[in-house]
């Protein structure tokens, strides 16, 4: 309670506590102590936070952003499109190589974490972004590696690269929120439920092997919900 008070997050108290039990267990393994008494002391709850992301016109804003007259321009475009439209994470989408994409199709193979492959419909406007990227400017930068998008140097983008651009056009959009790349996936994934898409759905998509990790989007579906009840019904 004293830490409590002077003002520390649940998250800190928690970590506390799983050090003091851990030394509690190390002291009865070695018989320093007969019994457990941290068994009693309940963790303090933990408060999930919700995802930060992008409103539709704001997600607009920025892809808007880049220079698409200058080669890095359309690369940067097509990496942004493909990061929102996708829901990849900056490892997923640093990984990329030209044979993950299936042009014909319209899908995406990308290896997540665990080393866990997953196919991702790949929508037009990203599609048409990668394909102008191909056919105008990675040639030209006399490509040495596999990687999709690629780095003045010919060599793959590193996530830490992936990183600055995104810094860079969140700057550069004058967005007044901490952007990181992070963001375009949780926004990918907020706004396909406020447009009805199904929970296990976006689970698939996104790549998570517990709905309960997907289930803290669910907090637009609420406001979507009241806002249809609010509307339909009679007494909304």
């Amino acid at each position: 309670m004293a830490e409590k008070k002077r003002g520390l997050d649940s998250s800190s108290l928690a970590r506390r506590l799983v050090s003091i039990k851990l030394f509690h267990r190390f002291l009865i393994k070695e018989r320093h102590l007969a019994e457990d008494v941290t068994s009693v002391l309940d963790s303090p709850k933990l408060w999930k936070k919700l995802p930060h992301f992008l409103t539709s016109p704001e997600i607009e804003k920025i892809l808007q952003t880049p220079d698409r007259k200058q080669p890095l321009g359309i690369r940067d475009y097509a990496l942004l499109e493909c990061l929102y439209s996708m829901g990849l994470r900056v490892s997923e989408l640093a990984g990329l190589r030209l044979s993950d994409f299936d042009f014909d199709g319209s899908f995406l193979k990308c290896t997540g974490k665990g080393s866990k492959e997953r196919v991702v419909p790949v929508g037009r406007t990203a599609r048409q972004a990668v394909a102008v990227y191909l056919e105008q400017v990675r040639p030209k930068q006399k490509p040495r590696s596999e990687h999709l998008f690629l780095a003045r140097g010919g060599h793959g983008l590193t996530r830490q690269m992936i990183w600055q651009l995104i810094k860079k056009y969140a700057r550069l959009s004058g967005i007044r929120k901490t952007i990181t790349p992070h963001t375009f996936r949780h926004s990918f994934a907020t706004h396909l439920l406020e447009h009805g898409a199904d929970l296990r759905v976006v689970q698939e998509l996104l790549g998570h092997a517990d709905i309960a990790t997907t289930q803290i989007y669910t907090h637009v579906t609420r406001d979507r919900l009241k806002s249809v009840h609010a509307e339909f019904h009679p007494r909304g």
